[in-house]
């Protein structure tokens, strides 16, 4: 079955085509193959990664290791500052109550991931390539600022948390502004590492998580935290005794897990491998691999989460402001003005979660919590910069030089985040980060409703579009995760308690709504809801193209 030529933009009388029904969507035609493919870009894909044709079991680790790579890079995403604030924030405030929310999310964002790899993997374009091609230029657009909105929400929390980790370990001599200029300075550097090859960045990317989960497992170990409690909290779906609090900080899980600027990045990774887009065999084993390598980034992430999550359950769980001050004073910390003299819950973000371990556990504890703590950040917002020029790329089609668009990406996020360095103090972020999940959640349906519906669509994905189930699931899971953000963000407006700012989020959110009920209605066509399909109806003013199908050898 070979694919049509480009250029085949047809006036037609009917929306029928050679006996094929056709409609708006069959103006959404990838490239049939890498090889026909323009990519002006050198972004990450200066070099194919070679999967070796001489295998020929039904699974070989020389193959896994071959696609290994993407996997891990996107799963940085799940290990992030915001993502580790959260973790120590569900572990202070419910103990092990919540990790089977954090497994649940895992698992949800697995399968998220899955459908971005495939997305990629069949079509060689990636998730904003897609969406620069289907959607009309306002909606395009409108999509494009969201997005950007998202990486920038991300990027702040990724660079403010590293600024954070340095401040940590100079013992306050480098303060947030510094550390901010110092980590966009050395994004730059590490960023251009795949100049060396792309297997060196890649095995730079798993450095850091290798750091990561050395850091975070030192305090794991060192805290020892009750394992029959761990479990009980990980696989029994209840939450005893838990009230408001304790909610808002389930939905915040689910809210920083599932980030919708990693879908996009997922699918551009994918293309860094070589594959052969004509082979049906090839692509399915492409996905194949793809999927198991996903799983196991995602597993050893979860792993790291519940590190974190498990330390600050056992050790400071409905602990009060008062007790810590008095242990901080015991041991002469120099930030026992952290904790008030009160009888309140002691509240933590990433910077007091390295005073009270240090408190509690000596300064080793400290630093080398700062130094996991900037592994993360550091890794993040490096996948963050490749995020922004992958979008950037793909909505705008832009072909500038390689340097121009690093240096685009990072000033799009410098400057808020610059402005926040310079007027917060490093002591009270908290809020602040409340306030970047609030705007990443509200970008959710953003990634998650144009990725479901370019793979439902065969005019894409040919035999790999999502079965019945999928699509039912897909959707089921993608309303769920929507509306759990929603939550959230209906949460953090109403305890603003500011009339005008009700006023601003009601009109706001009229806006919002209708362009995600725009998005949906296209989903919704993609899925088979075949009466909302009002394009298709149009006749003589209908303009379509005949629908061709990725190129395989049958």
């Amino acid at each position: 079955m070979k694919a049509e030529q480009d250029g085949d933009l047809l006036e037609e009388d009917s929306p029928e085509e050679n006996g094929v029904q056709t409609n708006q969507y069959s103006s959404i035609s990838p490239p049939a193959s890498p090889d026909g493919q323009d990519e002006p870009f050198s972004t990450y894909f200066e070099e194919k990664v070679a999967i070796p044709s001489d295998v020929s079991q039904v699974f070989s680790f020389r193959k896994l290791w071959a696609f290994t790579g993407p996997g891990f890079l996107m799963s940085i995403a799940y290990l992030d500052p915001g993502n580790i604030e959260s973790d120590l924030q569900s572990g202070a405030k419910a103990g092990f109550k919540l990790l089977w929310v954090l497994l649940g999310a895992t698992i949800i964002g697995l399968l998220l991931q899955r459908l971005a790899a495939r997305l990629g993997v069949v079509t060689g374009m990636h998730l904003a390539e897609v969406c620069n091609r289907q959607y009309p230029t306002v909606p395009r657009v409108i999509l494009w600022l969201m997005v950007e909105l998202a990486i920038i929400g991300s990027d702040m929390q990724e660079v403010i948390g590293c600024a954070i980790a340095f401040n940590l370990l100079s013992v306050g001599r480098i303060p947030l502004w510094a550390g901010v200029l110092i980590t966009i300075t050395d994004t730059f550097v590490f960023l251009f590492l795949d100049k060396y090859g792309l297997r060196k960045l890649e095995a730079f990317f798993g450095f850091l998580i290798t750091i990561m989960a050395l850091s975070f497992g030192y305090e794991y170990v060192l805290v020892k935290p009750d394992q029959g409690e761990l479990l009980k909290g990980m696989f029994l779906p209840y939450c005893a005794g838990c009230g408001p609090v304790q909610l808002e900080q389930a939905v915040g899980i689910v809210g920083a897990v599932i980030m919708p600027h990693n879908i996009y990045l997922h699918s551009a990774l994918v293309k860094s491998r070589d594959i052969d887009r004509k082979n049906k065999k090839d692509v399915k084993e492409a996905n194949k691999y793809f999927f198991i390598e996903s799983t196991i980034a995602l597993f050893i992430s979860f792993l790291i989460n519940v590190f974190v999550v498990a330390v600050f359950a056992q050790a400071f769980y409905n602990k009060t402001n008062i007790e810590v001050n008095a242990l901080c004073n015991m041991t002469g910390s120099p930030h026992t003005n952290l904790f008030p003299l009160n009888n309140g819950t002691l509240e933590v973000d990433i910077y007091k979660g390295g005073v009270v371990l240090g408190c509690f556990f000596g300064p080793a504890a400290l630093y080398i919590w700062a130094i996991g703590i900037l592994a993360a950040g550091q890794s993040s917002t490096m996948t963050g910069t490749y995020s922004g020029q992958f979008v950037m790329e793909g909505f705008l089609n832009l072909r500038w030089s390689r340097f121009a668009r690093v240096l685009l990406t990072r000033s799009i996020a410098i400057t808020p985040t610059l402005l926040v360095a310079i007027f917060q103090d490093v002591h009270h972020l908290t809020g602040m980060n409340d306030f970047l999940n609030v705007l990443q959640s509200m970008q959710l349906p953003f990634a998650l409703i144009p990725i479901l519906t370019f793979t439902s669509l065969t005019s894409i994905m040919n035999d790999f579009a999502n079965g019945l189930v999928w699509k039912i699931s897909g959707g089921i899971v993608i309303l769920v995760v929507c509306a759990i953000n929603m939550y959230f963000v209906v949460v953090y407006v109403t305890a603003l308690n500011s009339v005008l700012l009700y006023v601003l989020a009601a009109l706001l959110s009229i806006a919002y709504l209708c362009f995600v009920g725009y998005l949906a209605w296209h989903c919704l066509v993609a899925l088979g809801v075949s009466c909302l399909d009002f394009g298709s109806r149009k006749g003589n003013d209908t303009t379509v193209l005949i629908e061709r199908q990725p190129e395989f050898d049958y």
